[in-house]
């Protein structure tokens, strides 16, 4: 899900001007992240170009084996880590059970909605990613809810992401289980209407953009950057809301250089950095900030609640209940 979209030389010295640090910070700091190599390049340039006197490091990879390597080097004593920034809240719920990040309780987060920051501000989310519904053009039946996937229109024809194998997917699945009336007896009714799940959101994405299914559950970038490039394939936010996983950062307790790494998180959630976000075709946390092209008027786009912390306690319960269902 590499996203080549190139952030100009000016675009960064605007962003270094606009986010001019109020207190000097200096040294070095080692980021682990999950974002793509060319989003992970430009934040950390934006950001020193605003820091100038801060050199960033960064180690990059998905998320589950960023966290296996900053698992082992925690269990070996020590980490290089100072900040963390990858895929979901449950994930750093998790470490913030263990108390391995840091608190930043003058983190400026004054202009988000609740629920986007852990309210104990050890992680703060830096985007939105939605999943919603997508359809191949083809399809005869047009959905705008999630009980439209419940349809005749679309047996045998829903492709979704596994929560055995995607945190987006298990993000997604606590979410709806907690807020659609139906509970588990959505899944429930998916499973029998013939839905298939497996793999992550590039697989949904392929098969839907193919023809091989006509609905898919993925998240909304997927589509909308595929549709733009000419995909028969539409995006829907549907009507009850969507799911969302914010990009959380957050500081390891283990710092060596607190400073700077809470200078990275304020640059990550002002408006500036929120603005880089924009860049990279994200939708942006920050409300003032605008959104993609493709993507509907944000006053349209409804997410539903999500306690990370409930769903870190039943992830477990949640992904047998889930393979249970389908035959996983």
């Amino acid at each position: 899900m590499n996203r080549i979209i190139p952030l100009s030389l000016g675009l960064v010295a605007s962003l270094a001007l606009l986010a001019s640090p109020a207190v000097a910070v200096d040294g070095t700091l080692t980021l682990y992240t999950s974002q793509p190599n060319t989003d992970a390049q430009q934040s950390v340039d934006a950001f020193m170009a605003a820091y100038p006197d801060v050199k960033v490091t960064f180690v990059r990879d998905g998320t589950t084996k960023i966290m296996a390597k900053l698992e082992a080097e925690l269990a070996a004593g020590s980490t290089p880590a100072d900040v963390l920034l990858i895929a979901d809240s449950v994930t750093m719920e998790g470490l913030k059970s263990r108390n391995l990040l840091m608190a930043y309780p003058d983190a400026d987060v004054s202009a988000y909605a609740e629920g986007v920051h852990d309210a104990d501000k050890t992680w703060f989310g830096t985007k939105l990613i939605t999943t919603g519904i997508m359809y191949n053009t083809a399809a005869t039946m047009i959905p705008s809810s999630w009980s439209d996937l419940l349809k005749e229109e679309a047996k045998g024809q829903l492709a979704m992401p596994s929560p055995l194998t995607s945190g987006a997917a298990l993000i997604h699945t606590a979410t709806l289980v907690g807020n659609l009336q139906a509970g588990w007896g959505y899944y429930e009714g998916l499973a029998a209407n013939g839905a298939q799940a497996s793999g992550g959101n590039g697989g949904v994405l392929k098969q839907v953009a193919g023809g091989e299914k006509l609905y898919g559950m993925v998240v909304d970038f997927l589509p909308i950057r595929e549709k733009a490039k000419g995909a028969p394939v539409e995006f829907v936010f549907p009507a009850e809301g969507v799911s969302a996983i914010s990009e959380p950062v957050a500081i390891l307790a283990s710092t060596q250089n607190a400073d700077a790494a809470k200078a990275f998180v304020d640059f990550l959630i002002s408006k500036q950095g929120q603005e880089l976000a924009l860049s990279q075709g994200y939708l942006p946390a920050h409300p003032d900030v605008a959104v993609p092209a493709g993507f509907p008027d944000r006053s349209t786009i409804k997410v539903m609640p999500f306690d990370a912390a409930k769903a870190l306690a039943e992830a477990e319960a949640n992904t047998a209940r889930f393979a249970n269902i389908f035959g996983q």
